[in-house]
């Protein structure tokens, strides 16, 4: 597996913390605004407009979905489900299925340029070995591969001793690319697990379908407090993200978005509602 040093080029990072703010350029600030803000930075670096980025989301009580699990037999069901616990639900542009987010969960992306010359393969190992760095000092047991019967599931979960306590996904728009990962840092794993377990047997029900959904099992998947046995939180997490930038960094600048930047979430975000227009009718909002 390639290291961070192996595949990211960049020595000058952007760092961008939106894990507190509740608003974004005259929106709401949800997942959706999330993705449009990738979507917006990776058109920014692509043409060279920003250096790479390193960005910081967390939202409350979310359940984000796959662009498979939207054509689950019953998804109008299951989204009910999720709105009846309180839930908002977004359909994601990137990879993968189900993810629940809340406070206790620190989103990071990662968004590069010059992926033309650089494989998916190489953006996962370089988010992966990210993590392993910055929690080098209370553990080197961080494995990535396939948790079987976790939410999510993929070929870079990240794991330690079999729990897994992170995802990760891609989105790649012109020559940039977002790397999002989904940390687990504390809070009621179980629950989380337990909730888009229930969000599958009620959305698929018996029905056979052509794509296999997760059959989850909340057993598999930890918080990296619980799996740690330390008191890590959100905020402790946002530092060592910080403390590992700056030593794989040689500059780190904190800017505004541009006009052009806002002008690319403007539409990114009108797509991304589009994309989750079935989702709103289903629960009225539309």
């Amino acid at each position: 597996m390639k290291n961070w040093k192996e595949v990211i080029q960049q020595t000058t990072f952007r760092y961008i913390d939106h894990s507190e703010i509740e608003t974004f350029s005259g929106k709401p600030y949800t997942a959706l605004s999330s993705f449009a803000i990738d979507d917006a930075l990776a058109t920014s670096v692509s043409n060279g407009d920003s250096p790479s980025v390193m960005r910081l989301w967390v939202h409350p009580k979310t359940i984000v979905l796959g662009i498979p699990d939207a054509r689950l037999p019953y998804i109008d069901e299951g989204v009910r489900f999720l709105a009846d616990k309180e839930y908002n639900v977004v359909i994601r542009n990137s990879g993968g299925l189900a993810v629940a987010l809340d406070g206790g969960v620190l989103n990071l992306s990662l968004v590069i340029p010059g992926i033309h010359e650089v494989s998916i393969h190489d953006c996962y190992e370089a988010m992966v070995s990210f993590v392993q760095y910055m929690l080098q000092d209370l553990t080197n047991e961080i494995e990535a591969y396939e948790i079987v019967h976790s939410y999510c599931p993929g070929d870079y979960d990240l794991s330690i001793n079999g729990k897994k306590f992170a995802g990760i996904s891609q989105r790649r728009v012109r020559d940039g690319a977002a790397v999002q990962i989904y940390l687990d840092v504390e809070g009621n794993s179980y629950e989380r697990a337990n909730l888009i377990r229930d969000f599958y047997r009620i959305s698929k029900k018996e029905e056979e379908t052509k794509f296999t959904y997760p059959e989850v099992d909340p057993n598999v998947m930890a918080s990296l407090s619980k799996l740690l046995q330390t008191n890590l939180t959100v905020e402790k997490m946002k530092d060592r993200v910080q403390a590992a930038l700056r030593n794989f960094s040689e500059k780190i600048v904190e800017t505004s978005f541009s006009e052009s930047e806002r002008d690319v979430f403007e539409k990114r975000y009108a797509q991304m509602e589009k994309r989750n227009k079935p989702i709103w009718e289903v629960l009225g909002k539309y």
